[in-house]
């Protein structure tokens, strides 16, 4: 009796284990996720399918292919008659099978040729208009688009913007277009999920997905780079296309990969591909607000040596002659702490805002200058390129092993200073000094000594006399491509 009773305990709990593990199943087949292994983080979940998103989005993602017409030689010719060295051998000389075949190919009738290329975009509204990248589309005597239901258009581009690769073309008489909705790549954090959509190597409507792996990568493709870092699958012929979170909104524009990074892609975010979008719409270009000002970012010892106990804030290395700054009474050793009621930590944030303001726009900039909160206004402006000229140096001056002269108009242009800088220019420094254990440079400019400017070799030479012997100095100096720095010598 006792053993019948403690058989039916043990088929009444496996029955109950089972029936909280079905429950367990369903759950996780209604929420279409499954918990993480690890008890300490119970909410990370992961995807069970990206089914339904790639379903709804992918009628919003388009194919674009592109045919350039190109004249020269064509391919043939360089690809047996180029060489590595191009015109000329290693050794100096002509290239002999160059300087023999040419003739028949290089000084004869130029013959044109068809370059066809592919990329992706996405339609942003029922009137047809579809961003992509502008380097899918830049110089294209065609543009076809292909949408989703195979059907075809002949596109014309309504705009491009080379410095953040972003491209806006529209097709005319397609119906029923399905519009991506966009998202917030703000609020995207390191770690979530996202889908990629679009025609690698011409395969299209494929899809893949992955991670954000980072956000705010730098790269080297422009002024503005900014991009979102992710594993999701990227490859020729995904350039334009989206990149979307779990809701299915667009957070990035696909545009680069790492050539051997074993997968890694970037993407445009699309909070900076806004504004961006809207200009290409209305005007056809962009415009970008200019403050006029050279910066760089504060490290630890130059917010000591200002006295920035936060270590927030960008400095102004140069302030640019008739621009916003000067107007505004921006000089050169404040730091910018906010602009337009938005904080700013670094050099590329800073540029990125004031890049992302309208040209005329009367904006507040918060400063911090001698320890003290300032704002100052400004009407933002357009940038002006600024010409530099090499020329002879002048007779230079001794002390502590260092050669300096008095910064004139030109040695600045030849150093690549701006012509309200103001300094000492150090064009020599004596091996095995203290100014060269120091890590004094030539081509420095140097501005304060413990914090009191230094215009001319006779201030510096007073300043250094007026020092006892043995008593350590700091040195403020201004680098060509490096920014400000502080320097302690003695």
């Amino acid at each position: 009796m006792k053993h019948k009773s403690f058989k039916k305990i043990i088929l009444t709990t496996a029955v109950l284990v089972v029936a909280v593990l079905v429950g367990m199943y369903g759950l996780q087949q209604e929420t279409g996720a499954t918990a993480a292994a690890s008890p300490d983080s119970p909410t990370l979940m992961v995807p069970m399918s990206f089914s339904q998103l790639a379903k709804e989005a992918r009628p919003g993602v388009v194919n674009i292919r592109t045919v350039k017409s190109i004249k020269g030689g064509g391919p043939v010719f360089r690809h047996f008659f180029g060489t590595p060295f191009g015109p000329q051998a290693p050794n100096g000389q002509k290239d002999p099978f160059r300087e023999f075949f040419a003739p028949f190919f290089e000084n004869g009738p130029q013959r044109e040729f068809k370059q066809r290329s592919l990329g992706s975009g996405f339609i942003i509204d029922k009137d047809g208009y579809i961003v992509t990248n502008n380097h899918v589309i830049d110089n294209a005597d065609e543009i076809k688009v292909r949408l989703a239901n195979d059907r075809e258009f002949d596109a014309t581009v309504v705009g491009r913007d080379a410095k953040t690769d972003l491209a806006l073309i529209r097709i005319k008489g397609a119906q029923h277009l399905v519009p991506l909705k966009m998202g917030d790549s703000d609020r995207l954090e390191v770690g979530s999920w996202v889908v990629a959509i679009g025609s690698p190597f011409g395969l299209e409507q494929t899809v893949t997905a992955g991670i954000v792996s980072a956000k705010g990568r730098v790269i080297g493709a422009g002024p503005y780079d900014d991009f979102i870092q992710t594993d999701a699958s990227i490859n020729p012929g995904n350039s334009g296309g989206p990149l979307l979170n779990m809701k299915g909104e667009v957070v990035g524009i696909n545009t680069a990969i790492v050539a051997q990074g074993q997968g890694i892609g970037f993407a445009i975010p699309v909070n900076l591909a806004r504004g961006i979008i809207v200009q290409l719409k209305k005007n056809g270009s962009v415009t970008r607000g200019w403050l006029g000002v050279g910066i760089q970012d504060l490290t630890p010892q130059l917010a000591e040596y200002y006295g920035v106990k936060d270590k927030k804030g960008v400095l102004v290395s140069q302030v640019f002659k008739g621009d916003p700054a000067e107007k505004a009474g921006i000089r050169p050793n404040d730091i910018i702490v906010a602009v337009d009621g938005k904080p700013v930590d670094s050099g590329r944030q800073l540029s990125k805002t004031v890049a992302g303001l309208a040209v005329g726009k009367r904006v507040a900039i918060k400063i911090l200058r001698d320890g003290k909160e300032k704002t100052v206004y400004a009407k933002l402006a357009k940038r002006q390129e600024n010409e530099k000229v090499a020329l002879q140096l002048p007779e230079a001056t001794d002390a502590f092993g260092l050669q300096v002269t008095a910064l004139t108009p030109e040695t600045a242009r030849r150093f690549g200073y701006g012509q309200n800088d103001k300094g000492v220019l150090v064009v020599g420094v004596k091996p095995g000094s203290k100014a060269d254990r120091a890590g004094i440079q030539q081509g420095d400019l140097i501005k304060e000594i413990d914090r009191k400017a230094v215009n001319t070799p006779a201030e510096l030479m007073s300043a250094i006399g007026n020092k006892k012997d043995g008593q350590p100095m700091m040195l403020l100096v201004k680098r060509p491509n490096a920014g400000f720095l502080v320097i302690k010598i003695g």
